[in-house]
């Protein structure tokens, strides 16, 4: 992660210093990557290798061990995003970016500063809605390889998908722009507004509906884990 950011310094330090500061330098799909083999592995790579026996042995209930494993990512997340804010400030004092005021107002009418804690925030929502995909498609999916690559596509196709989605059934676009693939914009379309067009929803509703699918497929990972044999 912080070789991306450094990378991402010397790219456009110069001439894009207050958006690398409110993104964190480019830092959301690294950690997205990071989740998504982490995730996967505690998971898949446990039913590949008939270690979830032994956990579930150890283990009162099988809602024990799926929300042990939730709190785990949660805040292997939340430290990930940490990490990335804390290299963000240290990289803003290096000569790689321009120098800038972190309490000047930027996007939104709000202090830089509150920019980066919001884009922070929101990418936690975004993070926390993968790893619900990763927990329902690795309670499905017993091979890591295929849980891995299904997630990282989500990832880097998701707003594409959605995007021609949309454009290809203009007519029910009202309803279609929900579609889960859609909430993986959530994050971009608070630093570039400009993607409004292309998700048909404000940052608002691509909150809510991202809060909304994330507690869906946490409850459907459940479901499909507490039937699952072992």
């Amino acid at each position: 992660m912080l070789f991306v950011m450094v990378a991402m310094g010397f790219s456009v330090g110069k001439v894009q210093a207050r958006l690398l500061a409110m993104t964190c330098f480019a830092s959301s799909e690294v950690i997205l990557l990071a989740l998504v083999i982490v995730a996967s592995s505690i998971f898949s790579m446990e039913f590949q290798n008939q270690a979830i026996l032994t956990v579930m042995y150890k283990a009162p209930n099988k809602l024990y061990v799926y929300f042990a494993k939730l709190v785990t990512i949660f805040i292997y997340n939340l430290i990930l995003h940490l990490i990335a804010m804390l290299f963000t400030f240290i990289l803003t004092l290096t000569p790689i970016v321009s120098s800038f005021s972190w309490l000047a107002v930027y996007q939104h009418h709000q202090p830089l500063i509150v920019n980066m804690l919001a884009t922070t925030g929101l990418d936690l929502v975004t993070s926390t809605f993968i790893i619900s995909l990763i927990f329902l498609t690795s309670c499905i999916i017993n091979s890591n390889a295929v849980v891995v690559t299904f997630n990282i596509v989500v990832i880097y196709m998701g707003a594409y998908v959605s995007y021609h989605f949309l454009l290809d059934n203009a007519k029910l676009a009202y309803l279609l722009k929900w579609n889960p693939f859609n909430m993986t914009n959530l994050t971009q379309q608070y630093y570039n507004s400009a993607m409004v067009q292309a998700t048909s929803l404000s940052v608002f509703q691509l909150t809510i509906g991202t809060l909304a699918y994330s507690l869906l497929f946490f409850a459907l990972g459940y479901l499909v884990f507490r039937k699952k044999r072992f």
